[in-house]
Protein backbone atom coordinates (compact mmCIF):
# COMPACT_ATOMS: atom_id res chain seq x y z
CA UNK A 1 0.00 0.00 0.00
CA UNK A 2 1.38 3.28 -0.81
CA UNK A 3 1.79 6.06 1.89
CA UNK A 4 -1.01 8.71 -0.21
CA UNK A 5 -4.01 6.00 -0.26
CA UNK A 6 -4.91 6.48 3.39
CA UNK A 7 -8.68 5.87 3.01
CA UNK A 8 -9.98 8.37 5.69
CA UNK A 9 -8.37 11.21 4.35
CA UNK A 10 -9.63 10.31 1.17
CA UNK A 11 -12.91 10.43 2.09
CA UNK A 12 -12.14 14.13 2.97
CA UNK A 13 -11.03 14.57 0.19
CA UNK A 14 -14.21 13.89 -2.30
CA UNK A 15 -16.13 15.90 0.18
CA UNK A 16 -14.21 19.07 0.05
CA UNK A 17 -13.99 18.47 -3.30
CA UNK A 18 -18.25 17.92 -3.84
CA UNK A 19 -18.36 20.92 -1.95
CA UNK A 20 -17.71 23.68 -4.35
CA UNK A 21 -19.19 21.93 -6.94
CA UNK A 22 -22.71 22.89 -5.40
CA UNK A 23 -22.25 25.67 -4.47
CA UNK A 24 -20.99 26.83 -8.38
CA UNK A 25 -23.71 24.66 -9.44
CA UNK A 26 -26.17 27.33 -7.36
CA UNK A 27 -24.68 30.24 -8.42
CA UNK A 28 -24.42 29.39 -12.05
CA UNK A 29 -28.71 27.88 -12.03
CA UNK A 30 -29.70 31.00 -9.96
CA UNK A 31 -26.90 34.32 -11.00
CA UNK A 32 -26.19 32.75 -14.58
CA UNK A 33 -23.14 31.23 -16.56
CA UNK A 34 -21.52 34.34 -16.71
CA UNK A 35 -21.32 35.07 -12.91
CA UNK A 36 -20.25 31.37 -12.25
CA UNK A 37 -17.74 31.19 -14.61
CA UNK A 38 -16.56 35.12 -13.31
CA UNK A 39 -15.86 33.18 -10.16
CA UNK A 40 -13.77 30.24 -11.96
CA UNK A 41 -11.63 32.70 -13.16
CA UNK A 42 -10.71 34.56 -10.69
CA UNK A 43 -10.56 31.43 -8.10
CA UNK A 44 -7.64 30.07 -10.62
CA UNK A 45 -5.73 33.59 -10.79
CA UNK A 46 -5.47 33.90 -6.98
CA UNK A 47 -3.89 30.12 -7.54
CA UNK A 48 -2.17 31.42 -10.21
CA UNK A 49 -0.51 34.08 -7.96
CA UNK A 50 0.07 32.27 -5.08
CA UNK A 51 1.45 29.20 -6.90
CA UNK A 52 4.12 31.96 -8.48
CA UNK A 53 4.77 33.59 -5.13
CA UNK A 54 6.28 29.96 -3.70
CA UNK A 55 7.65 29.44 -7.18
CA UNK A 56 11.43 30.20 -5.97
CA UNK A 57 11.33 28.37 -2.29
CA UNK A 58 10.41 25.20 -4.66
CA UNK A 59 12.40 22.07 -4.07
CA UNK A 60 13.40 20.96 -7.50
CA UNK A 61 15.18 17.54 -8.37
CA UNK A 62 17.63 17.47 -11.35
CA UNK A 63 17.29 15.39 -14.71
CA UNK A 64 17.66 11.97 -14.50
CA UNK A 65 17.33 11.16 -18.12
CA UNK A 66 14.26 10.12 -19.95
CA UNK A 67 12.85 6.77 -19.48
CA UNK A 68 11.59 6.68 -23.09
CA UNK A 69 15.58 6.63 -23.66
CA UNK A 70 15.63 3.31 -21.32
CA UNK A 71 12.72 1.37 -23.19
CA UNK A 72 14.37 3.00 -26.86
CA UNK A 73 17.73 1.13 -25.50
CA UNK A 74 16.42 -2.49 -24.67
CA UNK A 75 13.96 -2.56 -28.17
CA UNK A 76 17.21 -2.01 -30.27
CA UNK A 77 19.63 -3.76 -28.18
CA UNK A 78 17.60 -6.94 -28.45
CA UNK A 79 16.77 -6.18 -32.23
CA UNK A 80 20.38 -5.85 -32.83
CA UNK A 81 20.62 -9.38 -31.21
CA UNK A 82 17.89 -11.22 -32.46
CA UNK A 83 19.61 -13.80 -34.28
CA UNK A 84 21.61 -14.66 -31.12
CA UNK A 85 21.16 -17.98 -29.45
CA UNK A 86 22.27 -17.92 -26.13
CA UNK A 87 20.41 -18.50 -22.30
CA UNK A 88 19.42 -15.39 -19.92
CA UNK A 89 21.19 -16.86 -17.26
CA UNK A 90 24.77 -17.67 -16.13
CA UNK A 91 27.57 -16.76 -18.30
CA UNK A 92 27.09 -14.17 -20.88
CA UNK A 93 24.92 -11.77 -19.08
CA UNK A 94 25.26 -8.26 -17.83
CA UNK A 95 23.43 -8.53 -14.81
CA UNK A 96 24.48 -5.65 -13.18
CA UNK A 97 22.40 -2.52 -12.95
CA UNK A 98 24.35 0.85 -14.24
CA UNK A 99 24.52 3.10 -10.90
CA UNK A 100 25.78 5.95 -12.73
CA UNK A 101 22.78 6.25 -14.79
CA UNK A 102 19.98 4.89 -12.65
CA UNK A 103 19.21 5.37 -9.20
CA UNK A 104 17.53 2.20 -8.33
CA UNK A 105 17.32 0.99 -4.56
CA UNK A 106 16.22 -2.35 -5.44
CA UNK A 107 17.28 -4.76 -8.57
CA UNK A 108 14.51 -6.09 -10.20
CA UNK A 109 13.90 -10.08 -10.33
CA UNK A 110 14.47 -12.22 -13.88
CA UNK A 111 10.69 -12.94 -15.24
CA UNK A 112 9.95 -15.22 -17.51
CA UNK A 113 7.61 -13.00 -19.82
CA UNK A 114 8.77 -11.42 -22.64
CA UNK A 115 11.59 -13.57 -22.96
CA UNK A 116 12.85 -12.04 -26.92
CA UNK A 117 13.99 -8.47 -24.34
CA UNK A 118 16.44 -10.90 -22.42
CA UNK A 119 18.62 -10.61 -25.69
CA UNK A 120 19.12 -7.76 -24.41
CA UNK A 121 21.06 -8.54 -21.68
CA UNK A 122 23.33 -10.82 -23.67
CA UNK A 123 27.05 -10.39 -24.33
CA UNK A 124 28.30 -11.31 -27.62
CA UNK A 125 31.61 -11.44 -29.27
CA UNK A 126 31.89 -7.37 -29.78
CA UNK A 127 30.36 -6.74 -26.78
CA UNK A 128 33.15 -8.49 -24.75
CA UNK A 129 35.66 -7.01 -26.79
CA UNK A 130 35.05 -3.51 -25.99
CA UNK A 131 36.40 -1.75 -23.66
CA UNK A 132 32.88 0.54 -22.63
CA UNK A 133 29.95 -1.00 -22.79
CA UNK A 134 27.49 0.86 -25.42
CA UNK A 135 24.25 1.02 -23.98
CA UNK A 136 22.17 0.84 -27.21
CA UNK A 137 24.00 -3.19 -27.57
CA UNK A 138 24.24 -4.00 -24.13
CA UNK A 139 21.51 -3.41 -21.55
CA UNK A 140 21.39 -4.90 -17.72
CA UNK A 141 18.81 -6.91 -16.48
CA UNK A 142 17.18 -4.08 -14.53
CA UNK A 143 16.42 -2.23 -17.46
CA UNK A 144 14.91 -5.15 -19.46
CA UNK A 145 12.45 -5.60 -16.34
CA UNK A 146 11.93 -2.32 -16.13
CA UNK A 147 10.21 -2.19 -19.65
CA UNK A 148 8.95 -5.59 -19.31
CA UNK A 149 7.20 -4.26 -16.81
CA UNK A 150 5.79 -1.33 -18.70
CA UNK A 151 4.86 -3.51 -21.37
CA UNK A 152 2.41 -5.63 -18.76
CA UNK A 153 1.05 -2.49 -17.35
CA UNK A 154 -0.28 -1.26 -20.99
CA UNK A 155 -3.16 -3.99 -21.51
CA UNK A 156 -4.16 -2.98 -17.93
CA UNK A 157 -4.40 0.48 -18.96
CA UNK A 158 -6.61 0.07 -22.31
CA UNK A 159 -8.55 -2.54 -20.20
CA UNK A 160 -9.17 1.21 -18.08
CA UNK A 161 -10.31 3.27 -20.79
CA UNK A 162 -13.82 2.20 -21.65
CA UNK A 163 -14.35 2.52 -17.41
CA UNK A 164 -13.52 6.25 -18.04
CA UNK A 165 -16.17 6.76 -20.70
CA UNK A 166 -18.75 5.58 -18.43
CA UNK A 167 -17.47 7.87 -15.96
CA UNK A 168 -17.43 10.80 -18.32
CA UNK A 169 -21.49 10.59 -19.03
CA UNK A 170 -21.86 11.56 -15.30
CA UNK A 171 -21.30 15.28 -16.13
CA UNK A 172 -22.67 14.95 -19.62
CA UNK A 173 -25.85 12.51 -20.16
CA UNK A 174 -26.82 11.83 -16.51
CA UNK A 175 -27.09 16.00 -16.05
CA UNK A 176 -29.15 15.92 -18.89
CA UNK A 177 -31.77 13.47 -18.33
CA UNK A 178 -31.52 15.14 -14.76
CA UNK A 179 -32.60 18.44 -16.94
CA UNK A 180 -35.83 17.26 -17.68
CA UNK A 181 -37.05 15.44 -14.65
CA UNK A 182 -39.01 17.12 -11.55
CA UNK A 183 -36.06 18.82 -8.94
CA UNK A 184 -38.19 20.77 -7.10
CA UNK A 185 -37.71 20.43 -2.93
CA UNK A 186 -40.81 22.21 -1.21
CA UNK A 187 -42.21 25.04 -2.82
CA UNK A 188 -39.00 27.61 -3.31
CA UNK A 189 -36.38 25.24 -3.88
CA UNK A 190 -35.20 23.64 -6.70
CA UNK A 191 -32.13 21.55 -7.55
CA UNK A 192 -29.50 22.33 -9.91
CA UNK A 193 -28.63 19.89 -12.36
CA UNK A 194 -25.49 20.02 -12.35
CA UNK A 195 -25.62 19.02 -8.30
CA UNK A 196 -26.72 16.10 -8.78
CA UNK A 197 -22.94 14.83 -8.95
CA UNK A 198 -23.29 15.28 -5.70
CA UNK A 199 -24.88 12.11 -5.00
CA UNK A 200 -21.41 10.08 -6.72
CA UNK A 201 -19.20 12.66 -4.27
CA UNK A 202 -21.36 11.46 -1.05
CA UNK A 203 -21.29 7.70 -1.96
CA UNK A 204 -17.24 7.69 -2.80
CA UNK A 205 -17.04 9.83 1.30
CA UNK A 206 -19.00 6.79 2.96
CA UNK A 207 -17.82 3.96 0.81
CA UNK A 208 -14.40 4.63 1.15
CA UNK A 209 -13.92 4.51 5.52
CA UNK A 210 -16.63 1.36 5.20
CA UNK A 211 -13.84 -0.39 2.50
CA UNK A 212 -11.25 0.32 4.66
CA UNK A 213 -12.20 -0.55 8.39
CA UNK A 214 -15.07 -3.15 7.07
CA UNK A 215 -14.55 -4.95 3.80
CA UNK A 216 -10.72 -5.06 3.96
CA UNK A 217 -10.49 -6.58 7.45
CA UNK A 218 -13.32 -9.10 6.58
CA UNK A 219 -11.59 -9.92 2.81
CA UNK A 220 -8.46 -10.49 4.73
CA UNK A 221 -9.57 -13.02 7.12
CA UNK A 222 -10.69 -15.01 3.83
CA UNK A 223 -7.66 -14.44 1.48
CA UNK A 224 -4.75 -13.97 3.97
CA UNK A 225 -4.05 -11.01 1.95
CA UNK A 226 -2.06 -7.59 3.44
CA UNK A 227 -5.28 -5.65 1.35
CA UNK A 228 -7.42 -8.20 2.05
CA UNK A 229 -7.71 -8.54 -2.32
CA UNK A 230 -5.15 -7.76 -4.53
CA UNK A 231 -4.88 -4.55 -6.80
CA UNK A 232 -5.53 -6.19 -9.83
CA UNK A 233 -8.79 -8.00 -8.42
CA UNK A 234 -10.12 -4.08 -6.70
CA UNK A 235 -9.81 -3.03 -10.62
CA UNK A 236 -12.08 -5.56 -11.70
CA UNK A 237 -14.63 -5.32 -9.15
CA UNK A 238 -15.13 -1.54 -9.82
CA UNK A 239 -15.03 -2.76 -13.71
CA UNK A 240 -18.22 -4.69 -12.77
CA UNK A 241 -20.00 -2.23 -11.10
CA UNK A 242 -19.43 0.13 -13.90
CA UNK A 243 -21.01 -2.35 -16.04
CA UNK A 244 -23.89 -2.71 -13.77
CA UNK A 245 -24.19 1.49 -13.59
CA UNK A 246 -25.08 1.25 -17.21
CA UNK A 247 -27.46 -1.54 -17.14
CA UNK A 248 -29.31 0.93 -14.02
CA UNK A 249 -29.35 3.95 -16.04
CA UNK A 250 -30.43 2.10 -18.80
CA UNK A 251 -34.06 0.47 -17.16
CA UNK A 252 -33.95 4.09 -15.46
CA UNK A 253 -34.30 5.93 -18.97
CA UNK A 254 -36.55 3.82 -19.89
CA UNK A 255 -39.18 3.92 -17.53
CA UNK A 256 -38.20 7.99 -18.38
CA UNK A 257 -39.53 7.58 -21.55
CA UNK A 258 -42.05 5.49 -21.06
CA UNK A 259 -43.54 8.61 -18.94
CA UNK A 260 -42.74 11.15 -21.38
CA UNK A 261 -45.11 8.52 -24.18
CA UNK A 262 -47.65 8.22 -21.50
CA UNK A 263 -48.12 11.88 -21.01
CA UNK A 264 -47.62 12.83 -24.57
CA UNK A 265 -44.25 14.76 -24.07
CA UNK A 266 -41.81 13.23 -27.23
CA UNK A 267 -41.97 16.43 -29.14
CA UNK A 268 -41.85 18.88 -26.23
CA UNK A 269 -38.24 18.65 -25.09
CA UNK A 270 -38.20 21.35 -22.79
CA UNK A 271 -41.29 20.15 -20.91
CA UNK A 272 -40.96 18.64 -17.24
CA UNK A 273 -41.14 14.77 -17.17
CA UNK A 274 -43.72 14.14 -13.80
CA UNK A 275 -41.02 12.00 -12.53
CA UNK A 276 -38.60 12.94 -9.66
CA UNK A 277 -34.91 13.23 -9.75
CA UNK A 278 -34.21 11.23 -7.08
CA UNK A 279 -34.94 8.16 -9.29
CA UNK A 280 -30.97 9.04 -10.77
CA UNK A 281 -29.65 8.11 -7.46
CA UNK A 282 -29.06 4.76 -7.88
CA UNK A 283 -27.08 5.17 -10.93
CA UNK A 284 -25.08 7.78 -9.37
CA UNK A 285 -24.50 5.62 -6.79
CA UNK A 286 -23.03 2.78 -8.61
CA UNK A 287 -20.77 5.01 -10.66
CA UNK A 288 -19.54 6.37 -7.04
CA UNK A 289 -18.64 2.98 -5.75
CA UNK A 290 -17.19 1.60 -9.23
CA UNK A 291 -15.06 4.80 -8.60
CA UNK A 292 -14.25 3.81 -4.96
CA UNK A 293 -12.53 0.26 -6.38
CA UNK A 294 -11.50 1.28 -9.89
CA UNK A 295 -9.83 4.34 -9.93
CA UNK A 296 -8.51 4.00 -6.17
CA UNK A 297 -6.97 0.81 -7.15
CA UNK A 298 -5.41 1.81 -10.49
CA UNK A 299 -3.77 4.86 -8.93
CA UNK A 300 -2.25 2.50 -6.07
CA UNK A 301 -1.60 -0.10 -9.43
CA UNK A 302 0.43 2.28 -11.54
CA UNK A 303 2.37 3.57 -8.63
CA UNK A 304 3.09 0.39 -7.29
CA UNK A 305 3.74 -1.69 -10.67
CA UNK A 306 6.09 0.86 -12.38
CA UNK A 307 9.73 0.72 -12.45
CA UNK A 308 10.98 3.02 -9.57
CA UNK A 309 12.88 5.06 -12.26
CA UNK A 310 9.63 5.49 -14.12
CA UNK A 311 7.37 6.59 -11.24
CA UNK A 312 6.47 9.94 -13.28
CA UNK A 313 4.90 7.54 -15.94
CA UNK A 314 2.70 5.61 -13.98
CA UNK A 315 1.47 9.15 -12.89
CA UNK A 316 0.83 10.30 -16.44
CA UNK A 317 -0.67 6.55 -17.31
CA UNK A 318 -3.17 6.97 -14.29
CA UNK A 319 -3.92 10.64 -15.27
CA UNK A 320 -4.29 9.60 -19.17
CA UNK A 321 -7.04 6.92 -18.66
CA UNK A 322 -9.11 9.89 -17.78
CA UNK A 323 -8.10 12.15 -20.79
CA UNK A 324 -7.69 9.19 -23.63
CA UNK A 325 -11.47 7.72 -22.27
CA UNK A 326 -13.18 10.99 -23.03
CA UNK A 327 -11.67 11.31 -26.55
CA UNK A 328 -12.49 7.34 -26.74
CA UNK A 329 -16.06 8.62 -25.63
CA UNK A 330 -16.44 11.09 -28.81
CA UNK A 331 -15.58 8.68 -30.92
CA UNK A 332 -17.65 6.13 -29.74
CA UNK A 333 -20.73 8.65 -29.87
CA UNK A 334 -19.62 9.68 -33.29
CA UNK A 335 -19.52 5.83 -34.41
CA UNK A 336 -22.95 5.56 -33.10
CA UNK A 337 -24.05 8.73 -34.58
CA UNK A 338 -23.40 7.28 -37.68
CA UNK A 339 -24.65 4.12 -37.47
CA UNK A 340 -27.92 4.71 -36.12
CA UNK A 341 -28.67 7.55 -38.56
CA UNK A 342 -28.49 4.97 -41.36
CA UNK A 343 -31.30 3.17 -40.05
CA UNK A 344 -33.22 6.41 -40.29
CA UNK A 345 -33.09 7.34 -36.35
CA UNK A 346 -30.78 8.57 -34.53
CA UNK A 347 -29.95 7.48 -31.40
CA UNK A 348 -28.83 10.67 -29.41
CA UNK A 349 -30.44 14.07 -30.23
CA UNK A 350 -30.95 17.08 -28.96
CA UNK A 351 -34.73 16.28 -27.99
CA UNK A 352 -33.53 13.18 -25.21
CA UNK A 353 -37.79 12.02 -25.43
CA UNK A 354 -36.70 11.11 -28.99
CA UNK A 355 -33.54 9.94 -28.61
CA UNK A 356 -32.58 5.94 -27.78
CA UNK A 357 -30.60 6.61 -24.90
CA UNK A 358 -31.43 3.75 -23.16
CA UNK A 359 -30.38 1.94 -26.12
CA UNK A 360 -26.99 3.62 -25.90
CA UNK A 361 -26.98 2.42 -22.33
CA UNK A 362 -27.35 -0.84 -23.49
CA UNK A 363 -24.59 -0.81 -25.83
CA UNK A 364 -21.56 0.52 -23.37
CA UNK A 365 -22.96 -1.53 -20.84
CA UNK A 366 -22.27 -4.69 -23.34
CA UNK A 367 -19.04 -3.07 -24.56
CA UNK A 368 -18.00 -2.95 -20.86
CA UNK A 369 -18.70 -6.74 -19.98
CA UNK A 370 -17.16 -8.02 -22.75
CA UNK A 371 -14.14 -5.53 -21.79
CA UNK A 372 -14.09 -7.05 -18.38
CA UNK A 373 -13.91 -10.12 -19.53
CA UNK A 374 -10.88 -9.85 -21.74
CA UNK A 375 -9.51 -7.77 -18.15
CA UNK A 376 -10.22 -10.91 -16.31
CA UNK A 377 -8.14 -12.57 -18.59
CA UNK A 378 -5.12 -10.36 -18.89
CA UNK A 379 -5.17 -10.24 -14.85
CA UNK A 380 -4.98 -14.40 -14.48
CA UNK A 381 -1.45 -13.74 -16.54
CA UNK A 382 -0.01 -10.72 -14.95
CA UNK A 383 2.97 -11.03 -12.97
CA UNK A 384 3.12 -8.91 -10.62
CA UNK A 385 6.97 -7.14 -9.63
CA UNK A 386 8.89 -8.70 -7.54
CA UNK A 387 12.08 -7.31 -6.39
CA UNK A 388 15.82 -9.11 -6.38
CA UNK A 389 15.79 -8.45 -2.57
CA UNK A 390 12.30 -9.98 -1.58
CA UNK A 391 11.14 -12.48 -4.94
CA UNK A 392 10.19 -15.10 -2.50
CA UNK A 393 7.78 -13.68 0.23
CA UNK A 394 6.38 -10.77 -2.48
CA UNK A 395 5.35 -13.80 -4.64
CA UNK A 396 3.83 -15.06 -2.22
CA UNK A 397 1.80 -12.49 -0.80
CA UNK A 398 0.35 -11.30 -4.19
CA UNK A 399 -0.14 -14.65 -5.91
Amino acid sequence: MIIGMLNLPKSNDHWNSESPKICHSLVQDNVGWAAGFGILTGALAVAFAVFLFGYKKYRKQGPLGSPFITVAQVFVAAARKRHINGTSTGFGVYFRDDRDQHETRWLLAQTSQLRCLDKAIIIDHLDASSKNRNPWRLCSLNQVEQVKLVLRLIPVWMCSLLFAVVQSFVQTFFTKQGSTMVRSIGPNFKLPQASLQIFLGLTIAVAIPIYDRVFVPTARKFTGHSSGITILQRIGIGLFLSTISMMVAALVEAQRVGIVRDHNLLDNPKAIVPMRVWWLIPQYMVCGLSDVFTFVGLQEFFYDQTPEAMRSMGAAAYLSVVGVGNFMCTAIITLVQAISSKSGEKWLTDNLNRAHLDYFYWLIAALSALNLCVYVWIAKGFVYKKLEAEETSKEKELA
